[in-house]
């Protein structure tokens, strides 16, 4: 362990974890806002949007994050005149970018599978009983359904925000200045391997308070059934 090593690069680390964090907030956000529209195209009677929905899955879920990396951000360079025609090229000339709009897609699939079958988990009864009261198609979801799959989704989501605060590392090797793109900078600097491991630690520091943030969040949302109980 190199206290002098950790003096020298700790404050490049500590702004490349910004980065980080910045990059998967941005991606998970991003991505709520595109899940939930492709779950429910998912769960839909209309084949074309259930056919539609279902090839991003399938592509997102299928292919390697780094794949879809190199698809956006050199594969982007390849519409140049197009994306400058409409405005778009500033936008995906930069590597950040890139990096948080192949994050989004690629965790909207995750997410979508995960609220799919928490909706479907939900008991059909209580969609019958709402409607035998007379509520709309559309508050039976919103008061209904929703309130409980958002709880059933709860866990598996912060499985999904974890895997992708560990993914993110990819984004270093199209020059995203992240927590990896740091460390590997300090590296070719230093040729010291400790570097990566206090690399290490901090993405473990990262998970862990995630972690205990989200067990509290679902004790505090699950109460009720533990009084139940």
């Amino acid at each position: 362990m190199s206290l002098d090593l950790l003096q020298r690069y700790g404050p490049e680390l500590l702004e490349g974890l910004g980065v980080t964090l910045r990059l998967v907030v941005v991606a998970i956000l991003l991505g709520v806002l595109l899940a939930i529209p492709i779950a429910l195209a998912r769960l839909s009677e209309n084949r074309v949007l259930r056919a539609i929905s279902f090839a991003y899955v399938y592509f997102f879920r299928g292919t390697p994050l780094l794949a879809q990396l190199f698809l956006v951000y050199y594969g982007m360079g390849q519409f140049r005149p197009a994306l400058d025609a409409i405005g778009l090229w500033s936008f995906f000339r930069d590597a950040f970018n890139c990096a948080a709009f192949t994050f989004t897609l690629n965790t909207a699939a995750y997410q979508a599978e995960i609220y799919r079958g928490a909706i479907r988990s939900v008991p059909l009864g209580q969609s019958e009983a709402a409607s035998a009261l007379g509520l709309s198609r559309w508050h039976i979801f919103r008061y209904v359904v929703m309130p409980q799959a958002a709880i059933i989704a709860l866990r598996p989501l912060g499985n999904e925000i974890i895997l992708m605060i560990k993914g993110s590392a990819v984004a270093s090797i199209v020059t995203v200045l992240d927590l990896m793109g740091e460390t590997r900078l300090a590296f070719s600097r230093s040729f010291d391997m400790t570097i990566y491991l206090y690399a290490a630690a901090l993405y473990l520091a990262v998970v862990e308070t995630l972690r205990r943030v989200w067990n509290a969040m679902e004790a505090r949302l699950t109460r009720h059934l533990a009084l139940r109980t």
